[in-house]
């Protein structure tokens, strides 16, 4: 495949439209990149040009979009790049649309805190237990609390 891969860090512009066709979710919103360059007369940080592009989630990243997303907060949007163009009332008009693939937020900026979504269960699977990921304690390190063991998976 031919398709060119984008990765765009900027902010949510406009608050995310959601829809549910009969095809499934589907959500979209506006994102600015601004590039940002040191200005050496001034000797400060400005902004330079600011780029608009449309984001289009669909299916399960729609949804979440829809739940996650305001405007002003900082992301990072990865996906398809698509450039249209078309005549409008006798002017040329270009857009970029960015299909999306994975969106999140720029944690340069600030925290997230993230919460799996529910999955629908099913019934030939059985629920595996979480596995204990915790790191064991150095064996000299604190001699009060008894060193624990990894749970047995089954």
């Amino acid at each position: 495949m031919n398709e060119t891969m984008v990765c765009a860090v900027g902010r949510v512009a406009t608050p995310p439209v959601y829809r549910e066709p009969v095809s499934g979710p589907s959500a979209r919103f506006r994102l600015a990149v601004t590039s940002r360059y040191w200005d050496r007369e001034k000797n400060t940080w400005a902004d330079g040009h600011t780029n608009f592009f449309t984001v289009w989630a669909n299916r399960q990243l729609a949804t979440h979009v829809q739940a996650s997303l305001s405007v002003g907060e900082p992301v990072i949007v990865q996906g398809r790049l698509k450039v249209r163009t078309d005549v409008r009332e006798g002017q040329n008009w270009t857009s970029a649309d960015i299909d999306a693939v994975a969106i999140g937020h720029d944690l340069t900026w600030g925290t997230s805190a993230f919460r799996r979504a529910g999955r629908p269960e099913t019934a030939s699977a059985p629920a595996q237990p979480e596995p204990d990921w915790e790191t064991p304690a150095d064996s000299g390190a604190n001699e009060a609390q008894p060193r624990r063991e990894p749970a047995a998976v089954t």
